[in-house]
């Protein structure tokens, strides 16, 4: 890795725009954010959290953009002194810095990006670089990115650049190059002429594809690696009023890596998504299958957090109560797995049987997810391809399977309520790498309440319970938010691990929350206990410590 080149120069540009910007005839505007996550650590040893040694940890960052016209600049200033436990989920972040700066020109149709950038081709199979501050990804390009739209409905884009790798006073990038290019186009945008019935009935179809290589040098004595890996993608997106159907297909040539013991097998992706929806009925249904898709710019990348070119999205419910989504994420695997889901929404109507004067929905969600049917090649010392697999087949190995049930009724004015009921299959050592541990079989029933006592004075809770008869047994959750408008919130949980081993396990998890809201600023602050587990968004997850202390927030926008 190295790092990335002095910025003096740039940082002055940016700083005599923004001053000049300022006085100038017609202005500009600077707009931005801060935010500040601190902790201060206790040791615990009931809990296996231990002090480190500075006992104290802060990650902050502040967002400065400046636009005038055609033309926009801006800077992240971060700050990780040191950074907090568990943070990020890659490589490490250290000191303070500038993590991103940028340049951008739009003129006729045209825009020109230099410096650092975000960017996603369709749905990311090919290519998606993003942050994702809670988990501490990212992932930004350095380097330089062309959009231009020609004409109505048809999107050019062109990237070329290196991946931010991790944080030292300032960010490092990877070793390897990444260059891109988009295209999309609306039929019915395009050619409004041949597609006049189609557009009057409110149809739409989107056809786009994309071709991304990225360039690191061979330098292994054994092996002769590939130095130039592309991938290449297409994808189909139709919508009409009720209607919405999309597909992506990626392939990949063989990309001998760390985390494929590199092997020569080439990987593909195919994802495929439905919706329909009318007043009061929505369905959805989603497929994929995934193999060997880990797209990393350096093939020594250390850990599968690190300079990833794709993303792989997972088919399964993203819950919001604590016990399903710290207990039992799931996390996508790259490398291999057939996953399905499908969601019904349905909302009785009021006055009716069971909608009652206010009326009720009810929702069911499964998904699951399951390893490829792949046999692996005997004697292949050749072409070291690995295995051979069936393509969108499942194997014999479950991975994962959420079966959930949701009825959200209100009842009055000031009370409405939420039962949820979710049935896991959970294969802890492929998902949380638990070698030899058995899979979790678990049962969840959770109660949700909101009562308003006026307009400014509420109070919502959750009491969530677990039953299984793996990992650590039984857990509780009791939790208690309120809300006092327009500025303060107080809130307690606990977590209960009561199944548990009595005289190791059997621990509470207390927390109490108090904080202010002003205008665009919020501030927080908790003291309790964190258990060590996992924290997932969108099938991405990151180990998160143990920790016991005095937790402080501030967030701001101006």
């Amino acid at each position: 890795m190295h790092s990335s080149p002095n910025r003096g120069l740039l940082i002055a540009a940016i700083a005599f725009c923004l001053s000049g910007g300022l006085f100038a005839q017609g202005g500009g505007q600077i707009h931005g954010n801060f935010s500040m996550d601190g902790q201060l650590y206790n040791d615990d040893e009931q809990i296996g959290a231990v002090k480190p040694p500075a006992d104290f940890g802060l990650n902050s960052w502040t967002n400065l953009n400046y636009r005038n016209g055609p033309f926009e600049a801006g800077l992240r200033f971060e700050s990780y002194e040191p950074a907090l436990l568990g943070y990020p989920a890659g490589a490490a972040y250290k000191g303070t810095g500038i993590g991103y700066r940028y340049a951008t020109f739009r003129k006729d149709g045209l825009e020109v990006t230099a410096g650092n950038f975000y960017e996603q081709f369709g749905q990311g199979l090919a290519f998606r670089t993003y942050e994702e501050r809670s988990l501490g990804v990212d992932n930004a390009m350095d380097g330089v990115r062309v959009k231009f739209s020609p004409d109505t409905g048809i999107y050019l884009k062109g990237i070329i650049g290196t991946q931010r790798f991790a944080f030292d006073n300032g960010t490092t990038q990877g070793v390897g190059i990444v260059r891109g290019i988009d295209g999309e186009i609306s039929l019915v945008q395009a050619f409004p002429r041949f597609f006049t019935k189609l557009a009057e009935k409110g149809n739409n179809l989107i056809l786009g594809g994309s071709f991304v290589s990225k360039f690191q040098p061979d330098q292994d004595p054994q092996l002769e690696l590939p130095e130039n890996v592309g991938t290449w993608a297409a994808r189909g997106h139709y919508t009409n009023a009720k209607w919405d159907l999309y597909s992506e297909y990626a392939y990949k040539i063989n990309d001998p890596n760390g985390s494929n013991n590199n092997i020569y097998k080439p990987g593909q992706a195919l994802m495929a998504n439905a919706t329909y929806s009318t007043r009061g009925l929505g369905i959805s249904a989603g497929a994929h299958t995934y193999d060997n898709m880990v797209y990393q710019s350096d093939r020594g990348a250390p850990t599968l957090f690190d300079l990833n070119i794709n993303y792989l999205p997972a088919l399964a419910k993203q819950h919001s109560y604590n016990l399903p989504a710290t207990l039992y994420p799931y996390a996508t695997q790259p490398n291999g797995e057939v996953a399905y889901q499908g969601e019904v929404f349905y909302k009785f109507k009021r006055g009716s049987k069971f909608g009652g004067k206010y009326g009720t929905k009810l929702t069911l969600n499964w998904s699951g997810a399951w390893s490829l049917d792949s046999t692996a090649t005997p004697n292949d010392t050749i072409h070291l391809k690995g295995y051979n697999t069936e393509f969108f087949t499942m194997g014999d190995r479950q991975y994962f399977s959420d079966f959930n049930v949701e009825i959200r009724k209100k009842f009055s004015a000031n009370w409405e309520l939420a039962l949820t009921y979710l049935n896991l299959v959970y294969d802890i050592e492929t998902i949380q790498g638990k070698a030899g541990e058995p899979v979790v079989y678990a049962n969840m029933f959770i109660l949700e309440g909101l009562h308003n006592f006026n307009d400014r004075n509420s109070v919502r809770f959750e009491l969530q319970q677990l039953s299984t008869k793996q990992d650590h047994g039984d857990w509780a959750t009791a939790l208690a938010e309120f809300t006092f408008s327009p500025h303060w919130f107080v809130a307690v949980m606990d977590q209960y691990n009561y199944g548990g081993a009595v005289d190791t396990e059997q621990v509470h998890y207390p927390i109490g929350t108090f904080g202010y809201i002003r205008g665009g600023s919020r501030f927080s602050f908790s003291y309790g206990r964190q258990r060590a587990g996992i924290f997932c968004v969108g099938g991405v997850c990151r180990v998160v410590p143990a920790s016991n202390g005095l937790t402080a927030s501030i967030t701001t926008t101006f």
